[in-house]
């Protein structure tokens, strides 16, 4: 391919709202352009490369017994309602109306789907187990659609669903699942790490999420370098040193706190007490439903002064509490502060539990045992100090609603935990009978009985791969692409096109490379030197071949390696060899990685 006929948009200078280093090199390497908010055009270097991580995908995904599907964009409500979803994903869905007034929604992802044709059919054990895949274009109403292809309204995503006549089958199914992920992030050149992570609204019984450790991620993971234990916050734990509060519980004493409106004021306030001796009360609403009927169910949450909410924590704890009786939460909120009043007869600043008998209580598990406590006193500007709370508080459930943070102790070993942003790049879920269940997806067993098919999900984000990959592999002149990943191996710049000796040899080495299979392109531009090898430099092609007139009077050439920034001569009529051994080196390097 010559770059005089290919559409390569460069840019000099960085786009002024491109937030992350991928957003901005995207842009400036001429990948992508935004046509609306969160929704980009690929072009042809962005296209090359999403073609070859759909490749990779599909492939490994092939090697373990998937089948490939194509499946509509455009979703019937009656689906997404049967599995209770309709409802569930809020505002984050897309949703129309035909000519005829019928619902419809454009599909985040295939569940149902794909559930639909199990349930019509598969109808026996000797037909399971299947593994079904699609590579698709998904869509997602982003509220802040921003970070370029890391928070869009339109993807492109590969969602495979697995079907086992049991959990022990799915057990299998997602090891083997796994296993294929860990070999397309491996042959894609990223680094990652796997994590527990919360299943949300997808539901099932387990998930991991495969994150790549970024400034431009939206997560925080928690991960042991000791251990290798690794969770997403929202599931993560850690170890916590106890805190001597005495051998006695002191009596309950009421004291005044004028203008204490938060942990810190009470810190600082004569006669408080340290942020890791408060207890800090938290008043939320369980939002259920069941059939027709509503319910708000008012909770109070309770953690040390010190440590903060992790909400998915605290709504899942609530779920387990509310999910019974045919009632489903349907949302977690914390309450309006003209409710908070109503319960606690209080505002925010003075609220606490103890003599509470009318509301639920969920404590975490950092305040079992605790005593000689503060807290407030449901009386505003007042506050209760020698609270025990085993003894003052009727604590409904102990659980772990905290969020971790950096140094705290690894739950699994003596390690210490680290906590940093980090890109998801795909999620695998095992989804049980939850969709089978709600959409009447049955098989009989050997022994005749009928039982729901057990399911598994597993997503990755396509571009998400790309931009995942270019934040970790760039540098201050631009993208550095795996070979595996990279729109072309080789780019062929001589130096000056108006001189023929130049131009001769660049259009031969051109032409051994291409025979010879190798993806290669051709700068035959009219330029200045310095212009054609940033420009290579900025689109990131992994080797390049640069023919100058000094090296060429030798009878040689420069053959660069983008990734270490060293050059090497080599004689002009062996370089089509040179550049074929070093990519079948970068090539295996990735493909067979330990």
């Amino acid at each position: 391919m010559r770059w005089s006929q290919y559409f390569i948009p460069t840019l000099r200078e960085d786009p002024t709202d491109a937030e992350v280093v991928s957003h901005r090199l995207l842009l400036r390497a001429g990948l992508i352009r935004q046509l609306g908010a969160g929704i980009y055009s690929y072009l042809p270097l962005a296209q090359r490369s999403i073609l070859k991580i759909s490749d990779i995908i599909r492939e490994e995904m092939n090697a373990i017994g998937g089948q490939e599907f194509y499946l509509p964009a455009i979703h019937p409500a009656e689906l997404w309602q049967e599995s209770g979803r309709w409802s569930g994903m809020g505002d984050n869905m897309f949703r129309l109306k035909d000519r005829k007034g019928g619902d419809y929604c454009l599909g985040m992802t295939h569940e149902e789907v794909f559930a639909d044709i199990a349930r019509k059919h598969l109808n026996s054990y000797r037909q399971l187990p299947q593994v079904w895949y699609q590579i698709q274009t998904k869509f997602r109403d982003e509220p802040r659609p921003k970070s370029g292809l890391l928070r869009v309204r339109q993807f492109t995503m590969k969602d495979a669903y697995t079907f086992d006549i049991d959990y022990a089958g799915l057990d299998i199914s997602f090891e083997e699942q796994r296993r294929a992920y860990c070999r397309i992030y491996d042959r894609c050149g990223l680094e990652y790490v796997i994590v527990e992570a919360d299943s949300g609204s997808m539901g099932g019984t387990a998930s991991n999420e495969f994150m790549v450790y970024t400034d431009a991620g939206e997560d925080m993971v928690a991960s042991c370098p000791k251990c290798g234990y690794a969770a997403n916050t929202e599931k993560a734990r850690s170890r916590m040193n106890g805190i001597d509060d005495g051998s006695t519980d002191q009596a309950v004493e009421k004291f005044p706190t004028p203008g204490v409106r938060t942990i810190e004021d009470l810190v600082t306030f004569p006669g408080g007490a340290a942020a890791d001796r408060q207890i800090k009360t938290l008043v939320y609403v369980s939002v259920g439903e069941k059939g027709d009927e509503t319910k708000s169910t008012p909770v109070l949450a309770l953690l040390r002064g010190d440590h903060p909410l992790n909400e998915v924590k605290l709504s899942n704890a609530l779920a387990k509490l509310i999910n019974k009786d045919g009632w489903r939460q349907t949302a977690v909120r914390p309450a309006h502060p003209e409710e908070i009043f109503d319960i606690l007869g209080a505002h925010a600043g003075s609220l606490g539990a103890a003599g509470v008998t009318n509301l639920t209580v969920i404590a975490d598990e950092a305040l079992r045992g605790r005593r000689n406590m503060t807290t407030g006193a449901n009386e505003d500007d007042h506050h209760l100090r020698g609270v025990s709370i085993e003894r003052d508080i009727e604590v409904k459930e102990w659980v772990d609603i905290r969020t971790v943070a950096e140094g705290e102790g690894c739950p699994k070993c003596d390690g210490l935990l680290r906590v940093a942003k980090a890109l998801e790049v795909g999620h695998i879920f095992k989804l049980g009978t939850k969709y089978s269940d709600s959409m009447g997806a049955r098989v009989l067993t050997a022994e005749g009985k009928e039982v729901p098919i057990v399911m598994g999900s597993y997503g990755i984000g396509v571009e998400r791969i790309l931009a995942a990959s270019i934040e970790l592999h760039n540098d201050e002149a631009g993208i550095i692409f795996p070979i595996t990943i990279a729109p072309f191996q080789v780019i062929v710049t001589p130096l000056n096109m108006k001189d023929a000796d130049l131009k001769s040899t660049a259009d031969r080495i051109y032409d051994e490379l291409t025979r010879a299979g190798v993806e290669a392109l051709y700068d035959d531009r009219d330029e200045r030197a310095g212009v054609k090898l940033n420009d290579a430099d900025l689109v990131g092609i992994p080797f390049q071949m640069r023919i100058g007139q000094k090296k060429l009077k030798e009878g040689k050439v420069e053959f660069y390696t983008r990734a270490t920034r060293q050059s090497e001569d080599v004689a002009a009529d062996a370089a089509m060899e040179l550049a074929l051994q070093r990519i079948q080196q970068a090539t295996r390097k990735l493909n067979y990685a330990e």
